[in-house]
């Protein structure tokens, strides 16, 4: 670790007790002015993103779009129930994680995915992390590309706000860090050679130049919990669907971004 980094990593985890909340009075922490990931990236890396034709992430978009026309042995495809001008998921995305009407449990886009499948279809979930999830979830994404993120967080979503700020605001792992340490006090600053950004999911599910390949923010957000040495998570679990709703509030505004790349 360059000397630079090791400095702002002791600066940060301080000497509180571990797991002790940064900040317990904070009801939701929006940095000033609020920016994009992509804001945080080498020239080069923005203008991968946004060029179609040279973004690797538009791979996936494109096999999520043969997958959702896709009927298999008898199953009818995704298209046949969303391609009126009433079912149609242009939008959809950018008002994601949400309450579902029929479970009243949060649900990211992965979740509602494997909803319609074992709902609607009589298919089997998809894995997280798995190829086919992945690309219909960059599919979905791509058609809200540009919508501003804005979440419901009343009623039933209130209690998943707030945990996923208490997790937000709460240290973690051997270096005793939170999230709000990093995204909130010290964006712009420089760690080992990057720039740390605001923290935002505005370009995920994305491709990520340190995997060389495409993941999700669920996967984003468990290299942030090793990254402080602490245990991640399983995908799909409560406090990483919570923390999902936390940051697309904490983001509204911004516009999604998906498939994005970053470092």
């Amino acid at each position: 670790m360059k000397r630079a980094g090791l400095g702002l990593l002791l600066l940060l985890a301080g000497c509180t007790e571990p797991s002790a909340p940064a900040d317990t009075g904070a009801e939701l922490s929006r940095p000033e002015p609020l920016q994009s990931g992509s804001t945080f990236l080498q020239p080069d890396t923005r203008a991968l993103q946004e060029d179609d034709f040279a973004n690797p992430g538009m791979l996936w978009v494109e096999r999520g779009e043969a997958l959702f026309h896709e009927a298999r042995d008898g199953h009818p495809a995704c298209a046949s129930c969303h391609e009126g001008e009433d079912t149609n998921l242009a939008g959809v995305a950018a008002h994601y994680p949400a309450i579902d009407d029929e479970t009243g449990e949060l649900m990211n886009i992965e979740a509602r995915i494997n909803a319609c499948r074992t709902r609607h279809q009589s298919l089997e979930p998809l894995a997280y992390e798995s190829e086919d999830l992945l690309a219909l979830t960059a599919y979905v994404a791509e058609l809200s590309r540009g919508e501003p993120i804005e979440v419901d967080i009343s009623g039933a979503a209130s209690p998943w706000f707030e945990k996923g700020r208490d997790y937000f605001f709460t240290r973690r792992g051997q270096l005793n860090l939170a999230c709000t340490q990093c995204h909130d006090d010290n964006w712009g600053k420089q760690l080992r050679g990057d720039t740390i950004s605001q923290g935002h999911g505005t370009g995920f599910p994305g491709y990520r130049l340190e995997w060389q390949t495409f993941g999700s923010l669920q996967r984003r957000l468990r290299d942030c919990d090793a990254g402080v040495r602490a245990e991640p998570l399983d995908y799909g679990s409560d406090d990483y669907l919570a923390v999902e709703l936390y940051l697309a509030k904490r983001a509204e505004g911004l516009p999604l971004e998906s498939p994005g790349v970053r470092r």
